[in-house]
């Protein structure tokens, strides 16, 4: 055997020996890839399911918001009638009520300066009879 063929002996023994050691971490990233693709074809099998009660759970959601979308409609429509109605109302009484309130201060006022102007004069008669 010349020393080329020995050199070439260990070179092929080293290059087996590379590919025993590699060959254990690609065998085991083999697995753990065929473990990634069962945990994701049971999770796809499992999202079904989820996705379909998701989706009748929004069929229901949506019923609901038209209902109360019905009722929102209603509640609209009473408050403008209740601020139509409350605006009549105020146009209607407001106007003679102030018009009252008004009349009854002023004689209020007027009955007071009477009282006030007769306590006047009798304080008067009384200091003039001293």
């Amino acid at each position: 055997m010349s020393a080329g063929a020995i050199a070439a002996l260990v070179a092929a023994c080293a290059f087996a020996l590379l590919v025993l050691l590699l060959a254990v971490p690609l065998l085991k990233l083999g697995r753990t890839l065929d473990e990634a693709t069962l945990a994701i074809r049971k999770a796809h099998e499992g999202a079904t399911p989820l996705l379909d009660e998701a989706q009748g759970t929004m069929t229901q959601v949506n019923a609901q918001l038209v209902q109360v979308e019905g009722i929102t409609r209603n509640v609209s429509a009473i408050s403008t009638n209740a601020a139509a109605m409350s605006a009549v109302v105020s146009s209607t009484l407001g106007s003679p009520l102030i018009k009252a309130a008004a009349f009854t201060y002023g004689v209020r006022k007027t009955m007071s300066k009477r009282r006030d102007a007769d306590d006047l004069k009798q304080a008067r008669r009384a200091r003039r009879g001293r």
